[in-house]
């Protein structure tokens, strides 16, 4: 239905200040810069900062937030970037495998948002960098997945494989390795 209203969650509030990676893939210049601008103006709306990084291409971003998730000390992420279909199935393999990396390092913990437009043309991306304020959301789904992770506390242990000499208790009462 066009034109239909969506909800918008009001953004979290912080105690201990957020400081967030802003990762672009610049290629639209223009649509960038106010994919960053509505980013950085949400993040600063709860008193968070940021720090802004450019790759690329789109199929960079998931590549360059995993290396900052795991070398750098940021409580969250945002990626950005535009990629317009054209005529070669390019497009696909773009849209899909950015989109893929980064669920698949939000699905180990990683707390970020995805505003990687996929448009058909450049006014669908202008229409959703400029007044969608597609960055502003993108950041704000970091921001909300931040506050979870603040509030449930830091994780357990770790995702995957086990270290090896970790013990794991069993419910009958015995001990394996």
């Amino acid at each position: 239905m066009a034109g239909a209203s969506h909800y918008t969650l009001p953004l979290p509030s912080f105690d201990k200040p957020v400081k967030l990676l802003i990762v672009v893939a610049p290629y639209y210049r223009d649509i960038a810069d106010d994919l960053i601008a509505g980013a950085k103006a949400t993040i600063e709306k709860v008193g968070g900062t940021w720090e802004l990084i450019e790759v690329p291409g789109a199929l960079e971003v998931p590549a360059a937030i995993s290396q900052a998730w795991r070398m750098a000390n940021f409580d969250g992420f945002v990626a950005l970037g535009c990629v317009i279909r054209g005529e070669t199935t390019h497009y696909d393999t773009v849209c899909n495998d950015s989109s893929r990396g980064l669920t698949l390092l939000s699905l180990q913990g990683c707390c970020l948002g995805n505003g990687i437009l996929t448009v058909e043309n450049h006014d669908q991306a202008a229409v959703r960098a400029g007044e969608q304020d597609k960055g502003g959301g993108a950041a704000a789904a970091a921001l909300h997945l931040i506050a979870l992770q603040r509030r449930w506390g830091q994780p357990k242990a770790a995702i995957g494989f086990r270290p090896l000499g970790e013990t794991i208790q069993l419910a009958e009462g015995g001990a394996k390795a």
